[in-house]
């Protein structure tokens, strides 16, 4: 039995953003307050998550994903976690990118309507 879940979903729109990995962090990445943004660094890429509105038009991005907030605090290796609300999505048909914060996990999802129904089904809970 998968343990039950809250999620609230935020507010904005988000991108998915590919930048060179050389690049210098721009100003629009970082800008606050935002409910939630990402800058991960490789060898291979610079990438930022932020609020849709935020990023140039000629920029390398996947547009028009929202985001659910995973409500509570785990332990990180807490196992099942992300599986127990993946695999579910994944099953819909339902692109999902995740994103982990000390605290608590974040789903990204190009289709929340169905994302929120194929949630819901299984017990979780949307706020939004």
């Amino acid at each position: 039995m998968t343990t039950q879940r809250t999620l609230t979903l935020l507010p904005e729109d988000f991108a998915i953003c590919r930048l060179d990995p050389d690049a210098v962090i721009p100003d629009w990445a970082i800008q606050r307050p935002a409910s939630f943004f990402v800058i991960t660094q490789t060898q291979e890429e610079l990438s930022v998550i932020c609020p849709q509105q935020r990023v140039p038009d000629d920029a390398k991005a996947h547009r028009n994903w929202r985001c659910l907030k995973l409500e509570g605090t785990f332990d990180l290796d807490e196992p099942g976690i992300i599986a127990a609300l993946v695999n579910p999505l994944a099953q819909a048909g339902i692109a999902v990118f995740v994103e982990a914060t000390y605290d608590t996990d974040y789903l990204l999802v190009n289709q929340i309507d169905n994302a929120i129904l194929a949630l819901e089904k299984l017990g979780h809970r949307i706020v939004q």
